[in-house]
């Protein structure tokens, strides 16, 4: 099967879970992270920035479009219409996976729109964990891209018919890109979760950046089992771990690493997304959201909701008294149910989010009085 019928496969499989989840009204943990509300604690919408540094840069918004499709001429008009929702509200983006450029040099263009259309924003090429250096180098080049994201999929793999089944260089091959390039790697799953354990790994090979990507969105086990000719590989549907519970078993691990976290997985609102940024996440990345609003409703409408997303982000950033992304990472949530219990089971105690807030400036902040000259 060539390379372009499996990316178009990946489009149409992933618009239909994801049109099946909003009829369902999806769930998923970001259900159990829940913000404590204290009354008197808002800011004022005018002192709130939505900057958030990654690999040395300073993106406006902690907002990014994550790492999707291209390989063929359907995929290249959707890389062209997420690069221009992109470039029209400042969010960073990620290519989808470039291995069909590597090996196919025709479909350059496919890939090449993310910059062409988003000349001067935050793009990021995507290449996989077998790739060499020198060919990673090359996805960077065509891009002139920012980062170089490195996705890590051995689900994924274990249930495509033509997949990979042997993962044993991945650590050496991400140490020697990690060594190699000269833009910041970021290593990244496809949506079932890196675990504080494998971030700790990634440090030693001398990655800085973690997309955890968990369980919760897309589901790639479920897209390659459809693939599969008598869909008979449905055992790993529900393998891995939540965005959320990523991020609070990771948070510790990064933060000794010098790692920083980047969350994707199961995002569905812009109070997930602030969920994540409270968990420890310096961005959170959407995919097949935005996605089946391109492909329903068109550039314009995905334009709307970006905008959309990023008004209600800082106004709940507003509500929490946070003036700055950092500032959400000392708000008081709750972890409940599942959750919970995947905190305690890995040595997280739960108890300890919830009161967060009091040992922080922010939180004893007095605002400056918009009206003085009333008071005097």
């Amino acid at each position: 099967m060539s390379y372009a019928t499996r990316k178009d496969d990946h489009v149409r499989l992933a618009i239909a879970q994801q049109r099946e989840f909003i009829d369902t009204r999806h769930s998923c943990q970001f259900d159990e992270v829940e913000f404590v509300h204290h009354a008197l604690r808002g800011t004022a919408e005018h002192v709130v920035s939505l900057t958030t540094d990654i690999g040395g840069a300073t993106w406006p918004v902690p907002l990014y479009i994550n790492a999707m499709t291209g390989g063929s001429s359907r995929t290249g008009e959707v890389n062209r219409g997420l690069a221009i929702a992109a470039r029209e509200t400042g969010l960073a983006i990620a290519s989808g996976s470039m291995s069909a450029y590597l090996a196919d040099r025709s479909v350059a263009e496919t890939y090449r729109v993310l910059r062409r259309e988003n000349p001067n924003g935050y793009v990021i090429a995507n290449v996989n964990a077998n790739t060499t250096p020198q060919m990673a180098a090359l996805a960077v080049e065509l891009l002139g891209a920012d980062a170089l994201q490195v996705h890590v999929n051995a689900v994924q793999e274990t249930v495509m018919p033509e997949g990979d089944r042997d993962f044993s260089a991945w650590p050496r091959n991400i140490a020697r890109m990690a060594e190699a390039l000269e833009v910041p790697v970021i290593v990244k799953e496809v949506g079932f979760g890196i675990s504080a354990d494998t971030v700790a790994q990634l440090a030693d090979l001398g990655v800085r950046h973690v997309d955890v990507s968990g369980v919760g969105g897309t589901n790639f086990a479920l897209i390659e089992n459809a693939r599969r000719q008598r869909a008979d590989f449905d055992l790993l549907a529900g393998w891995g771990l939540s965005t959320p519970a990523c991020l609070v078993d990771a948070h510790e691990v990064a933060e000794r690493h010098g790692v920083t976290l980047l969350a994707s997985g199961g995002v569905r609102n812009p109070l997930d997304v602030v969920r994540g940024l409270a968990l420890g996440a310096r961005a959170v990345g959407i995919s097949g959201y935005f996605l089946s609003i391109l492909e329903t409703d068109g550039v314009d409408a995905l334009i709307a909701e970006i905008d959309t997303w990023i008004t209600r982000i800082r106004q709940l950033m507003v509500l929490l008294g946070a003036e700055t992304v950092s500032d959400l990472a000392h708000t008081d949530v709750l972890l409940t149910g599942r959750l919970a219990e995947i905190c305690r089971l890995r040595g997280v105690d739960p108890a300890g989010y919830a009161r967060r807030s009091g040992t922080h400036p922010a939180a004893r902040r007095m605002p400056a009085d918009p009206c003085p000259e009333q008071h005097r």
